[in-house]
């Protein structure tokens, strides 16, 4: 016993000062992938303003995002401020971590999410020019969402009876999507297809974004890293994409789901956004 206790109390071989790269003479050190070091956190800003009733308007405008905040969804128009009362608005939402833009034949929609978790800013930028701006309050803007598929469904079965040459796995994965497009209800769970752990050749994901094609919503969440949402033209079918800090691919998955969980604000999180809003309110009064 007493010979065992000795001999594990020895260092290991391999191991302790010199057995490492960065200890050996000209070695060029351990080489660790680079992590995350920032992530954005809520901080409030408090808009300065000296006197309150040269921004009536916009304050009268906060007051119903306030009121809206409690009972979403929630629409509200920013077309007829300006000046100061619209700085006001500006200055008091900032600009979140989730942005999004919708692209269409006549017009393309540009979405921002506040500070305040479940409070959007919408532009639509019609025919000629024609700009028209707005605030809602929900998950995510129904708009992008209505608006993120064709209206026409995609014929699957006619690009799996000719594959490419080259692909191993893409038609049982087509397959699988086309299904589950075709039979997703509102409220079903998401049915996700992890990308990252399936064997697959360059002709299979070639022909995997060949065959599900571009939808017109594109959204990006930027936090703990970055993730990347594409409609595409299967509808409720979305490529859903994770990079870390490095904007190096991490995890790459295709999800059915009405809209992707990872885009939408969380009910908890509009009821403290209302909150939120109503300290900022009372400091500028």
């Amino acid at each position: 016993m007493s010979g065992n206790l000795i001999g594990l109390t020895r260092p290991p071989v391999g191991y302790g000062p010199g057995s490492q790269p960065e200890d050996i003479e000209g070695g060029d050190g351990l080489n660790y992938l680079s992590m995350p070091k920032d992530m954005q956190v809520y901080a409030p800003h408090l808009p300065e303003v000296a006197d309150p009733a040269s921004v009536a308007a916009g304050l009268a405008r906060l007051d119903a995002l306030h009121e809206g905040l409690k009972h979403p969804p929630f629409s509200l128009s920013l077309d007829d401020l300006a000046g100061a009362d619209r700085a006001l608005i500006d200055e008091a939402l900032g600009e979140g971590e989730v942005s999004a833009v919708v692209t269409g034949p006549d017009e393309r929609i540009e979405i921002q999410e506040s500070t305040l978790a479940g409070v959007w800013r919408l532009r639509l930028h019609g025919r000629g020019g024609r700009l028209s701006e707005r605030l809602e309050v929900g998950g995510f803007p129904a708009m992008a969402v209505e608006r993120a598929f064709p209206g026409r469904r995609r014929d699957i079965a006619a690009l799996l009876a000719a594959p490419p040459p080259g692909v191993i796995n893409a038609l049982s994965i087509l397959s699988e999507l086309d299904f589950r497009s075709e039979t997703y209800e509102p409220g079903m769970l998401p049915h996700v297809v992890n990308l990252s752990l399936l064997p697959h050749s360059p002709e299979d994901m070639a022909f995997i974004a060949e065959a599900l094609g571009q939808g017109a919503t594109t959204i990006l969440s930027r936090g703990y890293g970055n993730c990347r949402i594409t409609a595409t033209a299967l509808q409720n079918v979305w490529l859903v994409r994770y990079y870390n800090s490095v904007d190096t691919l991490i995890l790459d998955t295709i999800e059915v789901t009405a809209l992707p969980e990872v885009a939408m604000a969380a009910i908890e999180d509009i009821a403290d956004s209302a909150e939120r809003l109503g300290e900022i309110i009372a400091a500028i009064r």
